[in-house]
């Protein structure tokens, strides 16, 4: 059995989902650059890790109809209000997904909620839509080091991504070495220094398509 839970504010209010979703898929990716070479053709710049993102499709039922986990479960109406009100607070809440090989424990942001009804009882349907959450030194998160089982068993008894200077970088045409050390160096005159470690000939503009190792 897999329990999906949602916690706030470091488990001050807590939702256990009494019928978890039929299957989720958790995704990620790199933030890679594909940069082109006069002399190399592609080169694809591996970069930091994306935001995982997650999607979570179920429903709140007014009744044990035999698919709920768990029995003294809310009421539709005040699982859709707490959700609601994380979302408003502008504050992260926390994943938790613990099965027997199964463990999430990611802080998440609520991208957005949307909730239905449909024929037959009361039950409401909804869509959950999760983005990674990374904290800033400044903030915290006490339950952040936890593993999800830890923490589960607890409720239950960096900085801002700053743009990543690539270690390459291929010339653009109108690009001068002072202009590529100012961008990247944060200073003009180190120009030379680009000049030097690259073997480059004593011109201010090096050829479009060279690619420099910063």
């Amino acid at each position: 059995m897999i329990e999906f839970w949602l916690t706030f504010n470091n488990g001050e209010e807590k939702l256990r989902l009494p019928v978890p979703p039929k299957d989720f898929e958790m995704t990620t990716g790199l933030n890679n650059t594909v940069i082109n070479s006069q002399e190399l053709g592609e080169i694809n710049l591996i970069g930091k890790p994306r935001l995982k993102t997650v999607t979570l499709s179920s429903y709140f039922p007014v009744r044990n109809d035999g698919l709920c986990q768990y029995a003294d479960f809310p009421a539709p109406d005040l699982c859709i209000d707490m959700i609601a009100r994380w979302r408003k607070s502008g504050k992260p809440i926390r994943l938790l997904i613990v099965g027997e090989t199964l463990k999430v424990n990611e802080a998440m942001s609520i991208e957005s909620f949307h909730v239905s009804q449909r024929h037959g009882p009361q039950d409401i349907y909804f869509t959950l839509e999760l983005k990674e959450y990374r904290f800033v030194p400044q903030q915290q998160d006490g339950n952040g080091n936890m593993d999800a089982v830890a923490l589960l068993a607890e409720y239950t008894g960096s900085r801002p991504v700053e743009e990543e200077i690539p270690p390459v970088y291929a010339v653009r045409p109108g690009d001068t070495l002072w202009g590529i050390a100012k961008r990247y160096y944060g200073d003009g005159s180190r120009a030379e220094e680009l000049r030097k470690k690259n073997g480059l000939p004593d011109e201010p503009v090096p050829p479009p398509g060279k690619v420099l190792i910063l």
